[in-house]
């Protein structure tokens, strides 16, 4: 696969770390993210990293912050994204199978270069569960999308 890979200053320490693994597992890495700790927005990282899975130009992304709680919430306000918080390796291949998930992020003060490892390995490794009810989830995720820019675009 193709993994854009994203990061902010604070993410920076884990990022290497998530570079090599990335390619270990096989994959091509894209990279968005800064290579010094001089401050960067996340918002902006994440929105340039996930619009690489949007555009087709990567087939998922990881996001590499501090605590991984800012880049989830910049990487689920855009439309198409799906992205779980992988500090876990439950929830990092749980995301994928039940709710279809084509971004993570990380939280690099949070996790260590081992327990990192073994999400990248969950997350990548881990295919959507097209049964019914998952594909039926999923649908109304989209769907939540659509209606929540429907009606900002009536309050304007």
């Amino acid at each position: 696969m193709r993994i854009a890979l994203g990061n902010d200053h604070a993410g920076l320490t884990l990022k290497e770390h998530v570079r090599q693994v990335l390619r270990r597992l096989g994959h091509e890495v894209v990279d968005f993210g800064p290579d010094t700790d001089t401050p960067v927005d996340f918002p902006d990282i994440t929105f340039a990293t996930c619009d690489a899975v949007r555009t087709g130009e990567a087939d998922r992304a990881v996001l590499v912050c501090g605590t991984g709680a800012g880049a989830l919430m910049a990487a689920n306000k855009i439309a198409g994204i799906r992205c779980g918080l992988g500090h876990d390796v439950y929830s990092a291949h749980q995301a994928v199978e039940h709710d279809d998930a084509n971004a993570l992020a990380m939280g690099a003060w949070l996790i260590g270069p081992a327990m990192a490892t073994e999400v990248l390995e969950a997350f990548l490794g881990a295919t959507f569960d097209d049964d019914a009810d998952t594909v039926r989830r999923v649908a109304k995720l989209r769907e939540l999308e659509l209606r929540s820019a429907r009606e900002l675009a009536e309050h304007l």
